[in-house]
């Protein structure tokens, strides 16, 4: 298959792009940069609305996961660029897939369990109505952008994602080197869920939405087994055999990293991979301590 994917130097689309190759598919990234032709790069500026549309004719796939990074203390400003660059670049490759003359079968987009919003203990499917918060809003426009994809027939796949469990990259690598000074803390009370999922699971189940002729809409992204933040703090400590005996109080959270701090830092989603597990697809760490002790030894 020939697959076209954006945001390919994260952590999501360095370990796709990996797999896929090694799958014996034809990848080529979209860069912002120059490109190296040779590597199979290819040239967009989404905030200029610029994509050379023949070269993605006749791809099989598209997969979108380009984005400014959201943990980062919140202002106007950031939260425009945040904003923008979802739904700028998402409307961009919709708009060019769904005009090319041989189109791809399916259109995959990134997107957030922060669709939601925060909902406490409440189960989250993909059937679950959108929350509130600026989170919520920019998934819900996030998604929205894909609307030319979805219009013109392509089957379209929202990848609603939630904690990818990696030592390369996102959370675990930023709280790893405080949990192994024995510095590892429970945010807020603790009770706020976290729906996670391992970089292998993701990329693998990201791997299977490709070909899955029955997935279509939003997909949570992660596994059956969300945790509590105390949960998630102890597990880590454990398999780091690090104490985690120290508190991060809701109001310290607040004061140092405001907006963010209270809708990602202090607010959680109990979500359910529902429309991947109808599907079929096994996950190969079902379970937080398995995934934990993975994601630390790759």
């Amino acid at each position: 298959m020939r697959i076209v994917i954006s945001g390919a130097s994260g952590l999501i689309g360095r370990a796709l792009t990996e797999r896929l190759r090694s799958a014996g598919d034809t990848v080529q990234t979209l860069v912002r940069r120059k490109p190296k032709e040779s590597e199979g790069e290819i040239a967009w500026d989404p905030e200029a609305g610029v994509l050379d549309s023949s070269r993605l004719d006749g791809v099989d796939a598209v997969v979108h996961l380009a984005g400014k990074p959201i943990d980062v203390r919140w202002t106007e400003a950031t939260k425009k660029a945040i904003r923008d660059s979802r739904v700028k670049g998402t409307s961009l490759l919709a708009q060019t897939a769904a005009q090319l003359p041989t189109r791809p079968k399916v259109f995959i987009c990134a997107s957030a369990v922060g669709f939601y919003g925060s909902r406490g203990d409440e189960l989250l499917d993909e059937a679950s109505a959108p929350g509130q918060g600026f989170l919520a809003d920019v998934c819900r426009q996030w998604e929205e952008a894909a609307a030319p994809a979805r219009d013109a027939g392509l089957r379209t796949v929202h990848l609603r994602s939630g904690i990818v469990l990696s030592r390369q990259g996102g959370m675990l690598a930023r709280v790893l080197p405080r949990f192994k000074m024995g510095a590892g803390v429970v945010v807020g009370t603790g009770r706020q869920w976290m729906s996670w999922i391992s970089l292998a699971d993701a990329t693998a189940a990201i791997q299977y939405a490709i070909t899955a002729a029955d997935l279509s809409g939003p997909v949570n992204l992660t596994t059956a087994q969300p945790v509590p933040n105390g949960e998630f703090t102890r597990t880590l400590g454990k398999i780091l055999g690090r104490p985690t005996l120290l508190p991060f109080p809701a109001f310290a959270v607040k004061l140092l990293f405001g907006e963010m701090g209270d809708e990602l830092l202090l607010a959680g989603q109990k979500a359910l991979p529902k429309k991947l597990v109808a599907s079929g697809f096994h996950f190969a760490h079902s379970d937080l301590e398995s995934a934990l002790r993975w994601a630390l030894a790759h």
